[in-house]
């Protein structure tokens, strides 16, 4: 079903992959909308235990577009040097294939929401269960469960 990497010495191992997916604050979410027309949006996320999650607006057309099709991608940019007397760019990435969902068990999006608390906000749990507290019915969480994982890095790192 997946595809395997045409330029396989370039291709990262499984522990960089997890290094990227932890380290990074952002990435690109790609879904299909109604009008089957790829859509894609930058987004924070948060990693743990081999899912990603991210924190939504309850209505819009990232979420119409999941509600539409479970099927998404999300790509993250690790590194992105331009090299311009090599005619190169020096890069690093990671994209996963999977299916995205709107978290719908309580305990799920509470656990996800403190993840990504924890993440951009480290050691400041009072000030999170505030926050928790403050917007408690307002939270959606989006959950991608992924399929399939691939990194890969400019050729002038594998030497």
């Amino acid at each position: 079903m997946f595809r395997k990497m045409r330029r396989f010495k370039q291709e990262l191992n499984k522990t960089e992959i997890e290094s990227i997916l932890r380290k990074n604050t952002s990435g690109v979410l790609s879904v299909i909308d109604a009008d089957g027309y790829p859509y894609t949006v930058p987004l924070s996320y948060v990693y743990v235990d081999g899912k990603i999650y991210f924190h939504s607006a309850k209505e819009g057309h990232k979420t119409d577009a999941i509600k539409n099709c479970d099927k998404a991608t999300f790509c993250i940019i690790d590194k992105d040097e331009v090299q311009p007397e090599k005619y190169t760019t020096l890069y690093k990435s990671v994209v996963a294939f999977g299916n995205v969902t709107i978290v719908e068990n309580g305990e799920e999006t509470l656990f996800a929401i403190k993840e990504l608390g924890e993440k951009y906000y480290p050691n400041h749990d009072s000030e999170l269960q505030k926050e928790i507290d403050k917007y408690e019915n307002k939270f959606l969480i989006i959950g991608f469960d992924i399929q399939h994982i691939t990194g890969k890095q400019s050729k002038e790192f594998t030497v």
